[in-house]
């Protein structure tokens, strides 16, 4: 009780002191129970919609094509109308409805912008029916009623403006349909971000099917009293299990929460990741924080040691204050984490995902696993502070407060250090010579593990040689303060290594990722230079395919030498080995050898297009014995089987289409039918001599009518990529922000500590001519280096690192290596002004201290 009741009135003491470090565990807590929040109300908010969308039996073709497929091709598969009937005269149905439903539609406007959505969730365009009924109510105008008219869900109305008589424009493979939107439906459940607009149904089966009378699924209605189970039983006893496809209220909600679950689960375990980050970071902060509240109680301690506590009360004393340190912030964090959760569904809402508060879900288990890391790490940071509490002599009650400077690391941790980092370096030096993919990976991860831990402890080591050489460029031109900052860095090696690892690792993983991202940019480009001969490209910006009259379009340009298609086919190859794989085919017009000039080791790219014909990649033509005409068993699955020649080897060497196998769409023609051939996913244009600029502008006027899809040449396909690939960083760079913050409190608690436990030293200094301006830059110079020291050690590991990486995936065929200076030496100088933020708190109170009683403080 005794060990409580000091541990509480400690705490109490030092509530301020203490904040900082609060603060860390809150955040790092905040952020996991943030993203758990947030991707179960998404989980709970699907699971909602599916749940009431469902039908008690939906009839489906057998082979139905999913999402991807049915945009491949352009539209969906169909029943025959005669099936609605069929079903009606089945026991135990109440009612049955044919509905259609499309994804591979483009709306636009009538200024020709595309409606659909800019967070990648799709445009779908359907029958209005009764089942629809579910989810959605007219809130203004009414359905439709003939094909001049359309109506549009209300949050796609919002967002774009629109309003009853205004004119949409639908784009599907049957053709443009324009039609007035006569009416406005409003989800009354959770719109996911969709853009949905209707037609009535004999519209929407010419314009989304060409097929009048079919349709895309049919829902059934059991009668009361007849479960789901057994109706789906009477429907598949009548028309034939194995002709369509039957699947209950529940089947439906399970298959839609598996397929939306997947990008959940990355999305939620992605945002854990750097939450742990934050975690590490915060232990170093809470590390230090009782280390040196320790050290300033040294003569505190030593009375109590006196008085007749023993080093276990002494030890439990301190790990009680970390217990309340903990809860205390670990359960602001639950409640900051519910808040971040309402944020980012907010965040959401603005780019057109509209998550509903209402079903905001907050499982028990969410606020038990925040406490309880909240709790664990804290209290595993300040476990070696316990025990250096507990080591305290009571001999020290005789000595001033405060311990001396600890001016060399422990020989013992130099040389753990030095072996960690040293392992980390072979390994690191093995990924980047690694032969294979998978074992690279192996020797990667554990380098990175391994000099990151190396560089934690050997810091204090580091510190010693490297704060003298930045102090020499950064504080000496400070005259005397710049000395004085100087040794103050240098006092404690172990308290300026921990405060700067804590910076060290969010500056590692910047510096990793922004020189593997400007590698794989470098290397994209590069490729492109050699290898891609087309002038221009021409794809949609969410994987639409090309259809039949944007590529009419595109081949009516003047001045263009030839134009390109290219599909993709799924398909099963049997190799003379007996060997079968599922494999993906690319089709192309013989024009493709021109367009990408993909080097073979046997053979002509040419050849694999010949009639009957299909070429292999090097890696595939090694693993099976294949060579120069061998024939390999072909069975498409949207189509037959075919026996086909090798009439080409691909070299593995590059990233642009690595491995792939290519065929001739008249070769693919002859065994797929012409209804299950996929659209062009993308085309090449080459434009003639003399004529690019020229046929530039006339292929982005030709295609101005179809916003759905980009035409690039060269230099704009490039800057797309780097776009892509500099949008996922910031991404990155954001998440990591957490951590940075966490670590500049961790600078700041330092440097506030350091400020009370050398009161007397700073009341001192000040007596004997040192200015409160001059006191306030020393530490405002001493935080600069700190930083300094944490961006050098965090950039050099992460460029470590970030080589490493760049040359496993050069085994993936991207070679050059780019080291982008700019960023780098911009995240060293921001390093300074870090520090210089960081201090201006701990230098304006150190500045207002009164100096006689600094003097007489102990």
């Amino acid at each position: 009780m005794t060990v409580m009741k000091t541990s509480l009135r400690n705490f109490a003491a030092h509530k301020g002191r203490m904040a900082l470090s609060a603060i860390a565990v809150l955040l790092s807590v905040a952020f996991v129970c943030g993203t758990l929040v947030f991707t179960d109300t998404m989980n709970a908010t699907f699971d909602k919609l599916f749940g009431v969308t469902s039908a008690d039996v939906t009839v489906t073709p057998k082979e139905a094509a999913d999402e991807g497929e049915t945009q491949q091709r352009g539209r969906p598969d169909a029943l025959a109308g005669s099936v609605v009937d069929q079903v009606k005269k089945v026991e135990g149905v109440k009612s049955a409805e044919g509905g259609v439903i499309s994804m591979a539609v483009t709306v636009v406007n009538a200024k020709n912008e595309n409606m659909g959505s800019t967070t990648g969730a799709p445009t779908i365009a359907g029958s209005w029916n009764d089942n629809e009924l579910k989810s959605m109510k007219i809130s203004s105008g009414h359905a439709p009623r003939g094909p001049t008219e359309v109506m549009v869900d209300a949050d796609t109305a919002k967002k774009h403006h629109l309003a009853l008589g205004d004119e949409l424009r639908t784009i599907a493979l049957t053709g443009d349909l324009r039609a007035k939107i006569t009416g406005i439906a409003t989800f009354t459940v959770t719109n996911p971000g969709a853009a949905v607009v209707y037609f009535d149904t004999p519209t929407a089966q010419q314009v989304l099917l060409g097929a009048p009378g079919s349709f895309t699924h049919v829902n059934v209605v059991a009668k009361d009293g007849v479960s789901d189970d057994q109706l789906k039983k009477n429907i598949a006893a009548s028309v034939g299990a194995s002709t369509y496809k039957l699947q209950t209220a529940k089947e439906s909600a399970d298959a839609g929460r598996k397929d939306v679950g997947s990008f959940l689960d990355v999305m939620k375990y992605a945002m854990l990741a750097f939450a742990g980050i934050a975690f590490l970071v915060g232990i170093f902060l809470i590390f230090n924080t009782f280390s040196m509240l320790v050290a300033q109680r040294t003569r505190e301690i030593g009375l109590m040691r006196a008085i007749g506590a023993d080093r276990g009360q002494v030890n439990r004393s301190v790990l009680v204050e970390a217990l309340l340190l903990g809860v205390v912030g670990s359960v602001l964090g639950v409640g900051a984490g519910v808040g971040l959760a309402v944020g980012l569904m907010k965040l959401m809402g603005q780019m057109g995902m509209h998550l509903s508060t209402d079903d905001l879900t907050v499982l028990w288990t969410t606020p038990v696993l925040g406490i309880l890391l909240g709790v664990i790490v804290t209290v595993v940071s300040a476990y070696l502070p316990a025990r250096r509490a507990g080591k305290v002599s009571p001999m020290a009650a005789l000595r001033d407060a405060g311990t001396p400077g600890d001016r060399k690391a422990g020989v013992v941790r130099a040389v753990i250090g030095l072996v960690l980092t040293g392992t980390g370096g072979a390994a690191l030096f093995a990924a980047a010579g690694a032969t294979k993919a998978t074992t690279g990976s192996l020797w990667l991860g554990l380098g990175v593990v391994l000099t990151l831990i190396g560089f934690i402890v050997i810091g204090p080591l580091l510190a010693g040689g490297v704060v003298k050489v930045l102090a020499g460029a950064v504080l000496r031109p400070f005259g005397s303060v710049g000395r004085l900052a100087e040794r103050n860095a240098l006092r404690n090696p172990r308290r300026t290594g921990a405060t700067a690892a804590a910076l060290m690792i969010g500056l590692a993983l910047v510096a990793c990722l922004s020189v593997v991202g400007s590698s794989m940019v470098a290397s994209a480009t590069d490729e492109l230079d050699r290898s891609v001969g087309a002038d221009f490209i021409i794809q949609s910006q969410n994987g639409q395919p090309v259809l039949p009259q944007a590529d009419q379009a595109l081949r009516s340009v003047p001045g263009i030498d030839h134009v390109t298609a290219y599909k993709v086919l799924d398909a099963k190859i049997t190799t003379p080995d007996g060997k079968a794989e599922d494999k993906t085919l690319s089709a192309a017009d013989p024009t493709y050898a021109q367009d990408v000039r993909k080097k073979t080791v046997s053979g002509e790219l040419a050849g694999a297009y010949a009639k009957n014909a299909l070429s292999v990649g090097e890696g595939y033509a090694k693993e099976h014995g294949l060579k120069l005409g061998d024939e390999v068993t072909v069975a498409f699955k949207a189509g037959s089987s075919a026996k086909l020649k090798v009439g080409a080897i691909t070299s593995d060497e590059g990233s642009i289409d690595r491995g792939a196998m290519y065929t001739s769409i008249t070769t693919a023609a002859q065994y797929v039918p012409a209804d299950k051939m996929p659209q062009n996913l993308i085309m090449f244009a080459k434009a003639e001599d003399g004529k690019q600029d020229a046929a530039y502008s006339a292929m982005k006027d030709a295609m101005a009518a179809y916003p759905q899809y980009d035409v690039r040449n060269q230099a704009d396909y490039k800057k797309s990529l780097k776009d892509q690939v500099g949008q996922l960083l910031n991404i990155v760079y954001g998440l990591l922000a957490l951590a940075i913050i966490v670590a500049v409190l961790g600078v700041v608690n330092t440097l506030a500590l350091s400020v009370v436990e050398r009161t007397r030293e700073i009341g001192l200094m000040r007596a004997i001519g040192l200015s409160r301006r001059q006191l306030r830059r020393m530490i405002r110079l001493e935080s600069v280096v700190i930083a300094l020291f944490g961006a050098l050690l965090g950039l050099g590991l992460g460029m470590g690192w970030g080589i490493a990486g760049q040359q496993l995936l050069a085994l993936q065929g991207l070679k050059v290596l780019e080291i982008p200076w700019p960023t780098i030496l911009g995240v060293f100088a921001g390093s300074a002004f870090v520090g210089l933020f960081a201090a201006l708190v701990p230098a304006f109170r150190a500045g207002r201290m009164n100096v006689l009683n600094a003097i007489g403080s102990e």
